[in-house]
């Protein structure tokens, strides 16, 4: 067995990578799910930037688009805990085909115990010939996902505004008022400028009210041009119910690693940018608490290493390279204090033309993730890229999969290859 491909990082980390994306040799039988996925939609060609959310009745609701970043909202659902993916949306609202960017899905917990389900889309210009109408979608469920409301747009041009609104909301995170959650989510979006902005939702006789957005890193613009700060994500500390608020950032430009900002008042304001470790570095991070209070963070992985830039991806003509499909799993406090966390691991191989098994360099067009935590601590994580089908045409097929991960698990199998 080759134990430097399973647990030995390839960018400037030095936490333990642990590598999910080809079985080791003699892996105990109770261990081989972990690498082991699921196909959830392969129908198209090109299938890609999925989110889900867990329902009541234990369903998982996926969402992506027909293309990439873009076309029809498709939807599937599993019943069996993300095993299969066997049905869909019955009833879709006929808007949903016009969607114009990434779906993204939460659920809207109240104060007097109802609950709803939002759907979001921005509406950017793709310079198509389509143009924009700006702004953003959303639909509403009030039954668990059966049913769901035409789009309504927030902040079109027909409004008068010009939110070339791309990844809405990339997060949405319930706030608080007086120390106690209340009827307000804080929404996050950017534009073609990488100008980040937030909007806040509540409610008035039961119809959506959003904030104007406004832009919410603007003491910071300088880093957050020369970064090109984009899709940021929201984690509250304390297992989600604490007083401090973390943002993670995608920066496109490759220029800096990920960067971290925090709040103790609700996102009013934000610290000044702190560059995270090398292992949390990405794009499109999502982010969730396990059972145990440890983070689960997925993204698409950005490696700037210049040694083993030179090593994996000698040529590139870029700063960087990918190991594709990858996730974080630390505490909050390692964000905190700057830590690198507890394991970095590879969730799936996500090919490019000529490789034939998985490889430490891996597609990057990944990322973009739909998490849930089981009630038993299962986490069911679907992502897009490609992972082996093929075209008609011969070319490598884009299409999205779902993973599930128990912690526990991975804990014996970090020390199954230590010591193997």
């Amino acid at each position: 067995m080759n134990k430097d491909y399973f647990l030995n990082g390839a960018g400037d980390y030095s936490i333990p990578r642990i590598a999910l994306d080809k079985e080791p040799e003699n892996c105990p039988e109770e261990l081989k799910y972990l690498f082991e996925h699921s196909v959830v939609d392969d129908a198209l060609d090109y299938l890609g930037h999925p989110d889900s959310v867990l329902l009541r009745n234990g369903n998982i609701l996926t969402v992506y688009p027909s293309g990439h970043g873009k076309g029809a909202i498709r939807s599937a659902i599993s019943c069996d805990s993300g095993l299969t993916y066997t049905e869909k949306i019955e009833n879709m609202p006929s808007s949903w085909s016009g969607s114009r960017e990434t779906p993204t899905v939460y659920r809207l917990e109240f104060c007097d115990g109802s609950e709803r389900l939002l759907l979001v889309c921005g509406n950017p210009d793709w310079n198509d010939g389509l143009g924009s109408v700006g702004g953003f979608n959303c639909s509403v469920s009030d039954d668990e996902g059966k049913n769901w409301s035409e789009f309504e747009l927030f902040y079109g041009k027909k409004d008068g505004c010009d939110y070339n609104t791309i990844v809405a909301l990339a997060s949405l995170t319930r706030l608080k008022e007086n120390g106690k959650f209340a009827d307000k989510w804080m929404g996050l979006f950017h534009d073609n400028n990488f100008v980040n902005y937030k909007t806040i939702l509540t409610f008035e006789d039961g119809r959506m009210k959003w904030s104007r957005p406004e832009p919410y890193l603007s003491e910071y613009r300088d880093i957050e041009k020369e970064a090109d700060i984009c899709e940021v994500e929201c984690i509250r500390s304390g297992c989600g119910a604490g007083n401090e608020l973390c943002l993670i950032t995608r920066c496109n430009t490759k220029k800096y690693n990920s960067l971290l900002f925090f709040s103790s008042d609700e996102g009013e304001s934000w610290s000044a940018p702190r560059i995270a470790p090398s292992a949390l570095n990405g794009e499109r991070h999502k982010a969730d608490y396990l059972p145990d209070g440890r983070l689960f963070i997925d993204f698409r992985s950005i490696e700037r290493d210049y040694d083993k830039l030179m090593k994996y991806d000698p040529g590139c003509g870029r700063n960087w390279f990918s190991e594709g499909w990858v996730a974080w799993v630390g505490t909050y406090e390692d964000l905190k204090s700057g830590r690198e966390g507890q394991y970095r691991l590879k969730l799936a191989h996500t090919y490019i033309e000529g490789q034939t098994v998985p490889e430490v360099k891996a597609d990057a067009d990944t990322g973009y993730c739909g998490n849930v935590v089981l009630p038993d601590g299962t986490l069911v994580c679907a992502t897009y890229g490609k992972f082996g089908e093929r075209n008609a045409d011969g070319s490598l097929k884009t299409y999205v999969v779902s993973k599930r991960i128990k912690m526990g698990d991975v804990d014996k199998l970090y020390d199954y290859l230590k010591n193997a």
